[in-house]
Parts: structure tokens; sequence; C-alpha cells
């Protein structure tokens, strides 16, 4: 049972067998009381939270509650590769809009393709929305850049504004690990998403 235990928690991301291991024996320590509340969190969790039908955050209604919030503004669209760079984004207390998570970004290698992101509910969020402008906030990599390129074609044929957030995060940085003020700087300074292939 013990190493059925540290087997399950070594699945979790950045846990090794050690790490699982010292879970497990200190769960093993805990009243039963407390050993119970953790596994109630955690499967009331999976059971309640649920994806905004809108954005793709995770909420627990249908309708998250930046989306749902009527003081943001709806004409603008930040779309981020996962939940925690929602968060990133909010915590620079710089961006009034609403959001879209891809749930990744293009990655050929790890046989990420297109048809594996909410790009297609991005694209009908154009066509169906009165949406002004959709702010790129992917991560400055390869596979950022590359993703970033596809979205603006999709979009290419409507009319709606695209800029990426300024290059004060550092090529190759993933955006969730970005400071606060310098990702705050970079929403704030977006540039036109077509000026960044014209110069390269």
């Amino acid at each position: 049972m013990l190493e059925n235990a540290v087997n399950e928690f070594a699945k979790l991301p950045g846990i090794g067998r050690k790490s699982a291991l010292r879970l497990v024996l200190w769960l093993l320590r805990q009243s039963d009381e407390t050993v119970e509340m953790f596994g109630n969190a955690q499967i009331t969790l999976k059971k309640e939270v649920k994806y905004c039908h809108v954005c793709h955050n995770i909420s627990d209604t249908d309708i998250c509650q930046i989306c749902g919030n009527p003081s943001r503004d709806t004409a603008t669209v930040c779309v981020v590769e996962n939940i925690r760079d929602v968060m990133a984004v909010e915590n620079t207390q710089q961006f009034k809009g609403l959001y879209h998570v891809l749930g990744g970004i293009i990655s050929p290698m790890d046989g990420i393709g297109p048809a594996d992101l909410q790009i297609e509910s991005l694209v009908e969020r154009v066509k169906n929305a009165e949406i002004q402008e959709i702010i790129l906030a992917l991560s400055a990599t390869m596979e950022g850049d590359t993703t970033n390129f596809y979205i603006y074609r999709k979009l290419a044929p409507y009319n709606v504004k695209i800029t990426t957030i300024a290059r004060g995060v550092s090529i190759g940085d993933e955006l969730e690990y970005t400071d606060e003020v310098t990702l705050g700087r970079s929403i704030l300074h977006r540039t036109d998403f077509s000026d960044s292939f014209k110069q390269n």
C-alpha cells in the first residue's frame, strides 16, 4: 500500500520518488481527519471546478468571474497559454480586459498541434463578439512565437487589431516566471504583432 501511494504522488509534476515518499510519510503521521480532509479536497476540486465556457479559465461556474465582471473591457482579449499566465497578468493589475486560455502552445516535438488548443474557439469569439484588439501574450520561445504567428494568420481575415506584449520579457522566458513589473510594462507597451516579424 505504501508503494502504491508513493507511485501516485510521484505522478505529480515536479515530484520525484524521494519527494513522493516524504509526502506519503508525512500523511501517515497526520490524524485521520486531516488525511480525509486532504483527500476530499482533491475529489471536490476535480468534481466541482469547471472551465469557463467563454475563455477556458478555471471557474466554479459556467462563466468565470473575469468574464462575468461588467467592469472589464470586453473589446480587448489577452491570449495566454495557461491558467497560471492569467494569474501572472492579473497580478500586474495593469490589464482590465478579458482573457482566452489556449491550454498550451503549438509544439510538434510534444505532439501538440493547433487542433489540440483552444484556437478555433478564439476565432469564433472574434467572429461573434465586438472584439477590437487581441493581445498575444505567449511565452517568448520558438513555440510561443510559432503559436502567435498561427493565430495571427487565422485572425487575419477579421477586422481586429492584433498586438503582442513588448519584449521586456526576455527571449526564451516563460511568462509565469516573469516579475510583475516587467510583465505589467510589457502589457502596457504592447506592439502591433505584424511589426514583430517584419523586423526579422
